[in-house]
């Protein structure tokens, strides 16, 4: 019976907290800390399968998942000299045993850690981990055509990031106003205004920098701002934001560029 209840906790029990935590998180409107908004409906289609799927499986007795149909009888002259390969079997079946155990109590506390921790966006720290001096991999060449088009009223920290690493004239740009939303981290400027970029979930995400000169003393790293200034090209081609303004707010509830 114990065995059989593991067994169900493993399987079934974890797939439905998991399923219960995401319909939850999209009910509250906080699943876009997980995953980006346009797979929200995969998420929560996949969720009530689970469930309807957990569902049914109660109506399975315990134990049921454990019979595989072998109805081998004692009579099939099943006494072959196997005596090694049984010794071998014997021997393997502790080390799977404790590596099932381990799996499982860590699955166990990861699910239970997710159902029972407040929601939150990746930190500051992450960010800047994850940093590899490179422009998001979302953007490319379609925020450069794009912006040499004038049409840069839209753009955000990701495509403003990809068009000031790859502009080949960044006189173009010189003199475009922007209002833009992100976090500090220290950079080449005063400071860096930075955003995480998800194309499919927060595992992918990818930090877009920018480099503000502010004329005053960077804000704390993590601080979220809102930053109003203009866009300026350097003699050495440099590309960065001059601020008017660098108003310190509270983390948006979408913390995330898609």
């Amino acid at each position: 019976m114990r065995r059989s209840l593991v067994t169900r906790w493993l399987g079934v029990g974890l797939a439905a907290a998991l399923a219960v935590l995401t319909l939850g998180l999209a009910l509250a409107g906080r699943l876009g800390l997980y995953l980006n908004p346009d797979s929200t409906w995969f998420a929560v289609g996949m969720a009530l399968v689970v469930l309807v799927g957990a569902v049914l499986t109660f109506a399975l007795p315990l134990g049921a998942e454990d019979d595989h149909g072998h109805g081998h009888g004692h009579g099939h002259g099943h006494g072959h000299g196997h005596g090694e390969d049984d010794h071998a079997g014997h021997r393997r079946r502790p080390i799977a045993a404790a590596a099932t155990a381990v799996g499982g109590v860590g699955a166990s506390l990861l699910v239970v850690a997710a159902l029972v921790t407040p929601p939150a966006s990746l930190s500051a720290e992450l960010a800047m981990s994850r940093d590899i001096d490179a422009p998001p991999l979302f953007a490319g060449t379609d925020a450069v055509a794009l912006a040499t088009t004038g049409d840069t009223t839209a753009f955000g920290v990701g495509e403003w990031a990809t068009v000031f690493a790859t502009a080949t004239n960044p006189d173009a740009y010189d003199g475009d106003p922007v209002t833009l939303t992100g976090f500090v981290t220290p950079g080449d400027g005063d400071f860096d205004l930075t955003r995480l970029v998800i194309t499919h979930c927060v595992i992918d995400a990818q930090p877009a920098n920018i480099p503000i000169d502010s004329g005053d003393a960077a804000p704390p790293t993590g601080q979220w701002v809102t930053v109003t200034g203009t866009v300026r090209s350097s003699a050495d081609g440099r590309l960065s934001i001059v601020a008017d303004s660098v108003r310190l707010i509270d983390e948006p509830g979408d913390p995330y560029e898609y």
